[in-house]
């Protein structure tokens, strides 16, 4: 199967290389540098952190506009941190305290020799290149992030250009998700039970919602014939395949742009690197599935 968009590339090699450089950036979500280093300088500690620290590059936005671009967390728990985060720290400030965070977080996992290793450095440079076809329209996460300047120092390019390929990524994925008529917490149900990403009890945590709220989406999807006794259906699985092929599909252009040597060697950095942080324990415990 290749990208619609670019016919030569297999669309495998694109979620390859997006699960390789992923826990790059998704880990700074579970390290304690997070909430260190946002929180001096003026937010609260837990969502609030999460939050304004990936909304900050759009600005001082309002809740509803982190709740489209977030797309899977409840707007009731964005809304008590949304906009007050903007009152005890600037959109400015949450950015810079954000990059810290992130090289603190880094190096503490990699070990400083690997954080300020060639491999590091050459991961970095690789992925600014596939970075350089990236585009705004329609991906305005994306967007947000591709305003901020480049870092100088290595460590913190490699983590600027994770971010702005998962971002990306990430407004394609919603844009796949509204296409196939999902909700947030409909889209949250329905990946959770395909035993990739959060388990059922960490999505209600990190997203906000009750088991009400689940129960209901749950229903919602058994009705349309998505889901049957709490599984997906043959049709529910092609609907959940389609989303993840849209995604690679519109995703495909860095890669394609890297080729496919280039690419490879994407990944067997990546996955080199973000097996450290898994070994470093960077992920805890009943949150992601795979990871108990």
């Amino acid at each position: 199967m290749v990208s619609a968009d670019h016919p030569a590339l297999d669309r495998q090699v694109v979620a390859r290389a997006h699960r390789a450089v992923e826990p790059l950036h998704n880990h700074l979500y579970f390290a304690p540098e997070q909430d260190e280093h946002l929180t001096a300088v003026g937010l609260r500690p837990g969502r609030m952190c999460y939050f304004a620290g990936r909304a900050a590059p759009m600005g001082a936005v309002g809740p509803g506009v982190v709740a489209a671009t977030f797309y899977n967390f409840s707007p009731s728990l964005i809304a008590r941190h949304i906009p007050r985060a903007w009152t005890l720290a600037t959109p400015e400030r949450v950015v810079a305290a954000r990059f810290d965070a992130a090289r603190a977080s880094l190096t503490r996992l990699l070990g400083p020799e690997v954080a300020g290793s060639a491999e590091v450095a050459e991961l970095a440079g690789l992925l600014r290149e596939a970075c350089s076809v990236l585009t705004p329209e329609g991906r305005p996460l994306y967007a947000g992030h591709a305003d901020l300047a480049w870092p100088e120092e290595p460590l913190l390019q490699l983590w600027h250009g994770v971010t702005l390929l998962r971002e990306h990524r990430g407004d394609g994925h919603v844009a796949a998700l509204l296409r196939a008529g999902l909700t947030g917490l409909e889209a949250l149900v329905s990946h959770t039970v395909t035993g990739r990403g959060f388990t059922e009890s960490g999505a209600k945590a990190t997203r906000g919602y009750s088991d009400e709220d689940w129960a209901a989406a749950v229903a919602a999807l058994t009705d349309r014939g998505l889901l049957a006794d709490g599984q997906l259906t043959a049709e529910g699985t092609a609907l959940r395949a389609g989303i993840e092929a849209d995604t690679d599909a519109a995703s495909a252009a860095p890669w394609a742009h890297l080729g496919a040597d280039r690419t490879a060697r994407v990944v067997e950095l990546g996955k080199g690197l973000s097996a450290r942080l898994s070994a470093a324990g960077a992920y805890p415990s009943g949150v992601l599935a795979g990871r108990r």
